[in-house]
């Protein structure tokens, strides 16, 4: 079964808990284990990782950002700029009879989705 998210790629979230609380970055991927859903955020988890050197890189010292538990992080509001809560409604169309489903924020009612 599939695991769902009101978090997805290219979403700008803050970090609530941590030691990484107060970051703001967006999101580059999700990432599914088995139980969970992770993100990693740009510029935010940063670990060191010690590579050898290779045909195509020379190895040494790198940093990369590692993966969050979904529950640690909030979605911004593009409108607001406050983190939020997200809401789903459905919205009309235009030249189709079918509503398309789009991400509210809960405080200001803005819709989240820009398609």
């Amino acid at each position: 079964m599939a695991i769902k998210a009101n978090i997805k790629k290219d979403d700008r979230v803050e970090v609530i808990s941590g030691k990484n609380r107060g970051k703001v970055g967006r999101v580059k991927k999700l990432v599914a284990d088995k139980k969970r859903l992770r993100v990693i955020v740009e510029n935010v988890n940063l670990i060191t990782r010690h590579t050898k050197p290779g045909p195509n890189s020379p190895g040494g010292k790198l940093e990369k950002e590692a993966p969050l538990d979904i529950s640690n992080v909030a979605l911004l509001c593009p409108k607001c700029h406050e983190r939020t809560r997200v809401a789903h409604t459905f919205v009309p169309v235009v030249g189709s009879g079918k509503p398309r489903k789009v991400r509210v924020c809960k405080k200001c009612s803005e819709q989240i989705d820009e398609k």
